[in-house]
């Protein structure tokens, strides 16, 4: 069983710049966009989100059941608090949104398999891309008019 520490598992997990420096999508896409060419793709988000999981399955045992979700969601609490621009919100357009348990556990068994959390990258990257590119840039971000 490896030992994972919310600190480091936030640093792994969603290490980065502040949003207010580079403006609204800046996190994000400093985070998920692995080859920094500005966009991010299903693909990246997939192989983050793989990265991510591997993060907060504690127990390594292919699951994020509900208490390796607190550990995930106070993470999560801190970065948005850290570095959501004004006026993010918590709406639908919001990526933090889908990564919480109620949305990735699809087969609704309370618990979050590895299947379930990356097979849900293509719903995510469509919530978050408001013009439909299918991919995700800072133009997919800041306010909505």
């Amino acid at each position: 069983m490896k030992t994972i520490t919310l600190g480091a598992a936030l640093i792994l997990a969603i290490s980065g710049a502040g949003w207010a420096a580079e403006g609204p999508g800046a996190h994000f896409v400093e985070n998920w966009d692995l080859d920094g060419d500005g966009a991010v793709t299903v693909v990246e988000a997939r192989e983050r989100r793989s990265d991510v999981f591997a993060s907060f399955d504690a127990n390594e045992d292919g699951f994020l059941d509900a208490e390796e979700y607190v550990l995930f969601d106070e993470a999560r609490a801190q970065d948005q608090a850290a570095n959501e621009p004004q006026g993010m919100g918590r709406g639908a357009g919001n990526p933090a949104n889908g990564m919480a348990l109620d949305v990735n556990d699809t087969d609704g068994d309370g618990k979050v398999s590895e299947a379930e959390f990356l097979d849900n990258a293509q719903a995510w990257i469509e919530m978050i891309d408001r013009n439909g590119d299918g991919v995700v840039t800072m133009a997919d971000f800041g306010q909505r008019r």
